[in-house]
């Protein structure tokens, strides 16, 4: 234990109009679980992808196993012993569990033939190792999100990698998968292996991790234990400043009833009951599987409502598709901004006005450019979204930043409603603020705001009041002096009130 595996010192990457990383260390050790930390922006991917082979460094050296190395491609560097499980799952839905882990290396006999049940088997023991207890044969596509990430990992672990990357593990898994897999990266730390670990989730950071490696805007912070670290300090250098309050909500006076579902029943959703006001946030909280997304989709019409009605400013409305949602005031912001909210081929300026160019274009239809730039220019002012211009196309942005184009693609709408599904997902700690303080300033102008997260305090820190879902229903309502994480939890497993 202790052995250095891989050393990176002053890594330097630059684009045009940018420069990702300025003189980055990172050091992984045989034994121990190194978190890199850092706000969206700060350079971890970026560093990862120079890492894999993916990009050319501009300067720096990188040790591998006592050797200088460059890796010229991801399989160069997976051949060596490096493993990166991406946030991003990159799996093939319609093959075998066993043919994603063993893809492009399947096992095969003196005549070429695969060998199927010894695939299986080495398969089956990877996902037992995991606490999975589906078979290698299941087609992957029958899995939940969470299962997926959990085969991504059981590839990884079936390279016999030395170093095991993993970005945002457990963003799409339950808290039991959560615990399976620190249970897994316990067992690799006990049996020598060098992980790095990424995430913006903290508490998993002190939960997880040996030592912490903090970039900033693409240099290099600091290295060290984290039992030196406290949540503050970490974040303090994380960002560069103070962050005073993590959830700032305010007080506003509550206006008429905004949105009502009465009765609303949809696939997976049965017999809701929900009213919004304006000045309102609701917060929706609730296990994976529970209804919400469901519920919300019903709402902005991309799921078909099978029974009761939608009610907005007091009057009965027919959703049955998006358009009729955003025509009536509701702007919906989806859990997966890339399957559903933005178009990574286009800029973030196309992106941020795609739903909303009747507010910059005149009754001929031409439109207003001058206007349309302005409005995109505040929003990424106000939003602090990395971007060397407004022109960026979207896919190059970082994830956390995708989500803020998503975001204000919503805002761009000026909705009645706004439903913010999962809104912090990926998203560090700065750039939540960010977004609460936004948020907050809409509440202010009277807007009705829908709030799902499967983030506790961030549900407890910014509703005034929390609805709870289980199996479609709503099996419990507080206010915000009510609510605590108990009783949201109990509510959540069934338990109604």
């Amino acid at each position: 234990m202790g052995n250095e595996l891989l050393k990176l010192e002053g890594i330097e990457k630059s684009f045009p109009g940018v420069k990702a990383l300025d003189g980055v260390n990172l050091t992984v050790t045989a034994g121990r679980v190194m978190a890199l930390v850092g706000e969206n922006g700060a350079g971890k991917s970026t560093l990862m992808k120079v890492l894999t082979g993916i990009y050319k460094r501009d300067a720096g050296t990188m040790t591998y196993l006592g050797k200088k190395v460059t890796f010229k491609g991801p399989a160069q560097s997976q051949k060596a012993g490096i493993s990166i499980i991406h946030q991003e799952l990159n799996l093939l839905p319609e093959l075998s569990i066993a043919e994603n882990i063993f893809l492009g290396r399947e096992q095969v006999g003196s005549l070429g033939n695969i060998l199927w049940n010894r695939m299986y088997t080495e398969a089956d023991n990877l996902l037992k190792r995991l606490g999975i207890s589906r078979s290698s044969k299941t087609r992957l596509g029958e899995l939940g999100i969470g299962e997926q990430q959990m085969v991504e990992i059981a590839k990884a672990l079936s390279f016999e990698s030395r170093v095991i990357i993993m970005d945002e593990p457990t963003d799409a898994l339950t808290d039991t998968e959560t615990q399976a897999l620190f249970t897994v990266i316990n067992e690799l730390r006990d049996a020598d292996y060098g992980v790095v670990y990424i995430s913006h989730r903290l508490k998993e950071i002190f939960d997880i991790c040996d030592d912490v490696t903090i970039l900033r805007d693409g240099k290099f912070i600091a290295e060290m234990p984290v039992a030196e670290l406290t949540e503050e300090t970490m974040i303090e250098l994380m960002v560069g400043r103070k962050l005073e309050e993590q959830y700032p909500r305010i007080a506003v006076a509550k206006g008429n009833v905004q949105l009502k579902t009465d009765n609303l029943s949809a696939d997976g959703v049965n017999e809701v009951c929900l009213e919004v006001c304006e000045g309102e946030i609701v917060g929706v909280a609730g296990l994976m599987g529970a209804g919400r997304t469901e519920l919300m989709k019903a709402i902005f019409g991309a799921n078909p409502v099978t029974g009761g009605c939608i009610i907005i400013n007091g009057k009965k409305v027919h959703i049955s598709t998006p358009k009729d949602a955003l025509e009536a005031g509701i702007a919906f912001i989806s859990e997966d901004r890339k399957a559903d909210g933005l178009i990574l081929g286009l800029s973030v300026k196309e992106n941020m006005t795609l739903a909303a160019l009747k507010h910059f274009s005149h009754a001929a239809g031409q439109v207003y450019h001058a206007k349309e730039r302005d409005a995109v220019n505040q929003y990424i002012e106000t939003f602090n979204i990395k971007t060397p211009s407004r022109k960026q196309a979207v896919g190059n942005l970082s994830g956390g930043n995708q989500q803020k184009v998503a975001i204000a693609k919503g805002l761009m709408t000026r909705p009645k409603v706004l439903i913010l599904d999962e809104p912090t997902r990926g998203v560090d700690v700065g750039a939540k603020k960010e977004i609460y303080q936004l948020i907050n300033t809409f509440k202010k102008e009277g807007m009705s705001i829908i709030l799902v997260s499967s983030d506790m305090p961030e549900i407890l820190g910014m509703s005034d009041r929390i609805v709870v879902m289980h199996e479609g229903r709503i099996s419990g309502e507080f206010t915000a002096a009510e609510a605590d994480q108990e009783t949201i939890m109990a509510c959540a497993v069934g338990k109604t009130r």
